[in-house]
């Protein structure tokens, strides 16, 4: 009788291609394991204010941050405001976190990706999207209000992590056509216990692709603190397990976080692959306008995060370099609120929309089922005008 080896052939010895690439962790291999090291995230989080790095910034672009920062905060009020009032359906404000939204558009060039998550609303905005626009969807008006391809920003994503896999996905399509293209995934720490996010990893490292995942870290997914979440060190040390880099930053200072986020983008532009970065920072306000986070936190501790706002920090360390001056704080504080008046003025009319919009955009090619709820609808209209012509 014939005893089969089921042993691979790359154990047996055989000349096979595999025998060069045996694995490191296997008896008599010849390659060295992965050395983890490289890829461990930075012992304490990235800082550039009240650092030496501050006067090796660009000054135009902190004063360039201040300014985004504090419109921000105001687009922010302005839109939680509107939710009170009902002209928005929901609002997740990133009220505390305005520096990781703002740093992140700043870090993309042109021909890059935005991939953002619902509450990556001013991040939207910052890239360029029309701030009415951004907001369309988070009124119920329409499935997204500004074109994707023309402005190079995927969708509002409410779905936990699902925009990471596309992220993934555009980014390598586009070096497999030679563009210079990263593509940048934002996340929150909630997200990175969905699968969606550990597929989207292990696919960017394998696949070496030009992506950056940037998760804002800011305690809680919705009501669930992040000890309960995750044991490991940090969010930034799951980079390890896929073989990429992890990064952490202090997500509350914006010039760190823009330079951590283009380094990391010029690595994936350049060929070096994906990057994991952790930003950490607090959502001040509560998860949603249906939200009541005082049933889960304390006030002392929202007290004491206030005292890192990420506003309050820049002016006080541009104002002590010499960088910031009334006139520009008040220009800033001008436009924010000229900003809000016209959120105001145009939220407080009611939209007219096409219910029979709802079925566009979809899929490509409209599904049975989708044409027969589009024939019931527009049914259901055409007796609905009839009546009122009567």
């Amino acid at each position: 009788m014939t005893v089969l080896d089921p042993s691979p052939d790359f154990l047996r010895g055989d000349p096979h291609p595999a025998a060069a690439s045996v694995p490191g962790w296997l008896p008599g291999a010849t390659g060295p394991r992965s050395d983890p090291a490289p890829l461990l995230p930075d012992p304490s989080p990235v800082r550039v204010l009240g650092t030496p790095l501050l006067e090796k910034t660009d000054p135009a672009l902190l004063r360039e941050l201040y300014r985004r920062l504090v419109v921000g905060r105001r687009y922010n009020q302005q839109a939680t405001t509107l939710t009170k009032q009902g002209r928005l359906a929901v609002y997740p404000a990133s009220t505390g976190q305005e520096a990781c939204q703002v740093a992140a558009a700043l870090a993309l060039h042109e021909q890059d990706w935005l991939f953002p998550s619902y509450r990556d609303t001013l991040a939207v905005v910052a890239r360029g999207v029309d701030p009415l626009e951004a907001l369309t969807l988070l009124r119920g008006s329409a499935h997204t209000g500004y074109d994707p391809r023309a402005t190079r920003t995927a969708p509002l994503c409410t779905p936990l992590a699902t925009q990471a896999p596309h992220a993934v996905g555009l980014a390598h399509a586009a070096r497999l056509r030679g563009e210079p293209v990263v593509a940048l995934a934002m996340l929150g720490d909630g997200g990175t216990s969905e699968g969606d996010f550990h597929e989207a990893l292990n696919f960017a490292a394998v696949l070496h692709a030009p992506v950056v995942f940037l998760v804002q870290n800011n305690g809680y997914a919705i009501s669930v603190p992040l000890t309960q979440q995750s044991a490991a060190p940090t969010l930034a040390h799951k980079a390890v397990g896929y073989g990429i880099p992890g990064r952490l930053v202090d997500g509350n200072d914006a010039p760190a976080v823009h330079a951590v986020l283009t380094e990391a983008m010029e690595r994936a532009r350049s060929g070096g692959g994906p990057t994991l970065v952790e930003a950490l920072t607090y959502r001040i306000e509560a998860h949603t306008n249906a939200d009541d986070a005082t049933r889960y936190r304390q006030e002392e501790e929202v007290a004491a995060w206030r005292e890192h706002d990420p506003i309050l920090r820049m002016e006080l360390h541009l104002r002590a370099a010499g960088l910031l001056e009334d006139r520009l704080v008040q220009e800033a504080a001008d436009e924010a609120e000229a900003l809000a008046a016209r959120m105001r003025a145009e939220f407080h009319a009611d939209a007219e929309l096409d219910p029979m919009s709802l079925f566009a955009h979809v899929y490509a090619e409209p599904t049975p089922q989708l044409r027969e709820q589009s024939a019931q609808l527009a049914a259901e209209l055409a007796a609905e005008a009839e009546v009122h012509a009567r």
